[in-house]
């Protein structure tokens, strides 16, 4: 009997080779065979190692054993073969599909981690003692998979350079792998693999070739590319149709490198759209677009050399019969088809000789492609593409456009989308082909996926215009009723853009901007409703209509938060033109409100339970309007105002306490207070919206910490830039006061806070970051600095009712007031010492005039009058500690008024000049509701203290005194500088006078 040994066993001619040896499971052994004994001893099967095959030559050992072996036979082969497993470290001890199943058995995230640092662990062992040659591979794939896993495998990036400089090609095939797995372009050693790949570019295998081009087009970088773009270049001439595929694909990655040496392979290109192998022509179509990006002299001669090709290649798929290996659904290879015509689309774009040549071949591939597949629905759509991108002819784009017509009726959604689109683009090249799809996209509005519903959208309001503008609009609105919350927003913005747009009757726009608020309110923006309150009040003949249709909305949709504020902001204007039915229309049937249905309807609004604090102070401001019109319904407005004098939010129960006051205690002065808003002018508004929405960056740098943002006009609508601001500070400009001219009070407010009219001069000013109406409005210092009262004022930018709250400035302080940019309307001379403040008309929204006030200067400070207008505070003001007197100026004289200033300054502080102003009339007629103003630069703090009286007698007779003080924070660097402005009144005219005062003493 023949001896074993570890690699192999004699055997005995006379016997037949034995059966298998069995392997050895994880757990226990299984039996033997019949030729050996019935059981191991115990202590040698816990020696035996727990691998789960044998080797190779171990198994062949096996395979041939006698069938009469005995005892210490086996006990030999079990000895060598755990002597074998320990010798052999690179092993690892698993296979690839072992340590798989052992990595998904794992239960937890640890256990995971300790098997992959086992297997990390014996690979790296197996490295640095260097195993055996035809192992290395093997774990090599296992490093390979746990990189894929996510762990760290840098370790093992040497030993794929190793593999791919192995002769052999199963090693260089795992090596190209790993490259391309563990490395990337950055890596610095890449660069060891260059000459390798160069001599495997050289080799006479097509296999192993194949395997450096895949391995360079996927990692190439620059520098690799500059060395192996010849290798490259002669590969594409291979006759091998696989090598020159991946040739092709390889210089598109050399081109995306390189652009410079896209010149070496234009020819080569060109060259290889004349193979019949379709690998190599979709190879070859990519090379050319990515050389048509790269290069404008690559696109010119492909443009002169390539489109009879390209068109060649796009008939003969077309027109070719079945084949298997490029049959997709039906369709001859759609991937040809597709690169092609992209590639189409590049050379034809924007030359006409290579668009007409494509036209007849683009039409039959456009009339013949099947649309019931996917694969020709792909083709079609990039057929489409390359239609709409060329200068094709008006009869294929007509063509191109009802292919995406048939698209809308698809059932799949993706389709869909995409031809919308396309139509999105096909709409500035053709619109009337376009408006025949108008029914199809108008359903596509109602789609069940959102995506398509949004987009179908976007493209109704590019179809709509001045012929089509009212069934489209009624089609949005009626879907607007049962369209998803989630979508409203958007359906309502477009729907409000439309009739705002497209509009050529009043009546219309208003009927449908009253159906979006009735069935979205909730949905609309401020600034849509602020729009229809300015057409409102400028649209006199509907006005009536407008409050009826509103009142009627509002009984059946309280709930629309929108449709509430406009509809008691209408009340409280034309309640009595609701409850008369006056201004009614042929058409409009004739509705019975009374004046308590009229109350009814905003006590409801201030009651609703999503109304919010905005809402609540308009419905408080329209109840006081409705008590001057309505007076009987005076006493049960009152007890509704009350009711809130208690309310937590501070704004509501400031506004209940005021309007209880003027309605109680004010009676004489309510009819004027609280008169109809004067005409907003509309044109101004629209400007003054357009601006805001552009967010145009303002000329000036504003004071630190004030943002062009922080500072709001009433409503809540955001100031522009205005840049006649500046102008407050142009203080040389104009020395010599103004003569007497007539300004109604608008132009006055206008030209005051610096909105609307003419740019002036600004040499000689200080930095534009100082912003008079910034300083005036005390933002950025404390009211100590400024000398205001310490009490809180609706009238400072806080109320944005929408329209009413200006008549929150009637209960402010004196003091307060020199700090409010409310404007003076009309006087209240029966009542002495008490400021004449009637509503402005741009105090609705915050849309100004754009008349300009007949004097070209411009000033921002309101002072107040002799007393507060409800509450009479005293006139006078005590001043202390004033001990250096300067010597009295004339500020202003002109032909009807005289002002003197009379100059203190108090002791230890330079910086602060107390001024007593004594006005005169020089006049034979009396002035009354005088108001005097002033202005001054950032770095003067200005206090302005009640004037004696706001009538001034004629003849010098007597005269009307106000003292004020201003403080230089730049005292020494810097004189003091004002602007001042006075209106009055002469017979019941408006007079404005204005002026600088530029004669202070030096040392102010």
């Amino acid at each position: 009997m023949g001896s074993w040994t570890r690699s192999g066993v004699n055997r005995s001619p006379h016997r037949p080779p034995s059966p298998p040896f069995p392997l050895l499971s994880r757990s226990t052994l299984r039996p033997p065979p019949a030729c050996f004994p019935p059981q191991l001893p115990t202590s040698r099967a816990s020696q035996i190692p727990r691998a789960p095959s044998p080797p190779p030559h171990l198994s062949r050992a096996c395979a041939r054993a006698p069938r009469d072996l005995k005892l210490d036979t086996v006990e030999k082969i079990v000895e060598d073969f755990a002597s074998d497993m320990a010798l052999n470290p690179f092993s690892s001890g698993t296979r690839l599909r072992d340590m798989i199943r052992a990595i998904r058995a794992s239960k937890t995230a640890a256990e995971e981690r300790a098997v992959v640092r086992r297997e990390c662990a014996a690979i790296r062992t197996a490295i640095s003692e260097r195993g055996q040659e035809g192992l290395r591979h093997r774990n090599m794939a296992k490093l390979m998979f746990i990189h894929m896993l996510g762990y760290p495998t840098h370790f093992g990036q040497m030993e794929c350079l190793k593999l791919i400089a192995a002769a052999g090609y199963p090693e260089k095939r795992i090596g190209y792998l790993g490259l391309m797995l563990l490395l990337d372009e950055r890596q610095e050693v890449l660069m060891l693999v260059t000459n390798s790949l160069k001599q495997d570019l050289n080799h006479s295998s097509p296999f192993i070739v194949g395997l450096a081009l895949c391995a360079l087009g996927n990692i190439c970088s620059a520098e690799m590319a500059r060395d192996l773009a010849p290798e490259v270049e002669k590969l594409l001439r291979s006759r091998d149709v696989n090598t020159k595929k991946k040739a092709a694909l390889c210089s598109v990655r050399i081109v995306r490198k390189v652009p410079d040496l896209a010149e070496n392979f234009i020819c080569l290109a060109a060259s290889l759209l004349k193979e019949k192998h379709h690998g190599v022509l979709i190879s070859a179509v990519q090379l050319c677009t990515e050389l048509c990006k790269a290069s404008k002299d690559a696109l010119e001669y492909l443009r002169k050399n390539c489109i009879e090709g390209l068109v060649r290649i796009l008939r003969d798929v077309s027109n070719s019969s079945y084949a298997p290996e490029y049959d997709v659904a039906g369709i001859s290879d759609p991937f040809l088809h597709i690169r092609v015509l992209k590639l189409m689309r590049m050379l034809g774009q924007g030359d006409t000789d290579c668009s007409e040549y494509m036209n007849d071949i683009l039409a039959q591939v456009a009339t013949k492609t099947e649309s019931n597949k996917n694969a020709g629905n792909a083709i079609l759509y990039e057929c489409v593409e390359t239609i709409m991108g060329i200068e094709a002819t008006s009869g294929l784009r007509v063509l191109a456009i009802n292919i995406l017509g048939r698209f809308l009726s698809n059932r799949d959604n993706n389709i869909r989308y995409v031809a919308l689109n396309i139509l999105m683009r096909a709409i500035t090249v053709d619109t009337q082909a376009v408006q025949r799809h108008r029914v199809t996209i108008l359903e596509c509005v109602k789609d069940a996926d959102a995506s398509i519903r949004k987009r179908a959208l976007e493209l109704v309001f590019l179809l709509v215009n001045d012929t089509n503008v009212k069934p489209l609009t009624k089609e949005l609105v009626d879907y607007l009723d049962v369209a998803d919350p989630d979508f409203k927003e958007d359906l309502t913005a477009k729907i409000c853009s439309i009739t705002e747009k497209f509009s050529q009757e009043k009546l219309w726009y208003l009927d449908q901007m009253f159906k979006v608020l009735s069935l979205a309110g909730n949905h609309v923006k401020d600034d849509v409703w602020h729009a229809l309150i300015v057409v409102i009040s400028n649209a006199s003949e509907l006005q009536g209509y407008a409050v009826r249709s509103l009142y009627m909305a509002l009984r059946a949709y309280s709930e629309q938060g929108s449709l509430l504020r406009v509809a008691v902001w209408c009340i409280g204007e034309y309640g009595e033109m609701l409850v008369n039915n006056l201004g009614m229309l042929e058409a409009e049937p004739p509705i019975t409100v009374t004046e308590s249905d009229a109350v009814d309807a905003v006590e409801l609004g201030f009651n609703c339970y999503s109304a919010d604090v905005t809402t609540r102070s308009m419905c408080l401001v329209a109840l006081l309007k409705l008590s001057s019109r309505f007076p009987s319904m005076s006493e049960r407005i009152k007890q509704i105002v009350a009711q809130n004098k208690e309310n937590m939010v501070l704004e509501l129960q400031q506004r209940s306490i005021e309007f209880g006051s003027i309605i109680q205690r004010h009676q004489s002065i309510r009819s004027s207070l609280l008169e109809r808003m004067p005409v907003l002018d509309e044109a101004a508004y629209l400007v003054k919206r357009a601006s805001a929405t552009q967010a145009t960056i303002p000329s000036y740098k504003p004071a630190s910490g004030v943002t062009p943002g922080d500072l709001k006009i009433p409503n809540g609508v955001a100031k522009p830039a205005a840049a006649p601001l500046v102008d407050l500070l142009d203080l040389s400009s104009d020395d010599a006061p103004v003569t007497s001219t007539s300004a109604t009070p608008n132009d006055f407010l206008q030209d005051l806070l610096g909105i609307g009219g003419t740019n002036l001069s600004t040499a000689g000013a200080p930095s534009a970051s100082t912003d008079i109406l910034m300083d005036l409005l005390s933002i950025g210092s404390s009211p100590s600095q400024n000398g205001l009262l310490d009490s809180s004022s609706p009238a400072q930018g806080k109320d944005n009712s929408g329209g009413n709250n200006y008549v929150i400035s009637v209960s402010v302080t004196i003091a307060e007031l020199s700090n409010t940019s409310v404007a003076e309307k009309k006087p209240f001379s029966a009542v002495p010492q008490v400021v004449s403040l009637v509503p402005e008309p741009m105090d609705l929204l915050g849309s100004l005039s754009s008349s300009a006030s007949s004097s070209g200067t411009k000033s921002s400070t309101i002072v107040p009058q002799a007393a507060d207008l409800l509450d009479g505070l005293s006139a006078s003001t005590s001043v202390s500690g004033i001990d250096d007197a300067c010597p009295s100026i004339t500020a202003f004289q002109s032909a009807t008024l005289k002002i003197v200033f009379d100059l203190r300054k108090q002791l230890g502080k330079p910086q602060e000049t107390t001024i007593h102003a004594t006005f005169t009339n020089l006049t034979s007629t009396t002035y009354t509701d005088f108001i005097f103003q002033a202005a001054v630069p950032k770095f003067i703090q200005l206090r302005l203290d009640p004037a004696s009286g706001n009538v001034v007698p004629a003849s010098g007779k007597g005269s009307v005194t106000q003292g004020f003080s201003v403080t230089n924070n730049q005292h020494g660097q810097k004189p003091l500088a004002m602007r001042i402005r006075m209106s009055y009144k002469v017979n019941g005219e408006d007079r404005l006078e204005q002026g600088q005062v530029s004669n202070f003493p030096p040392g102010l």
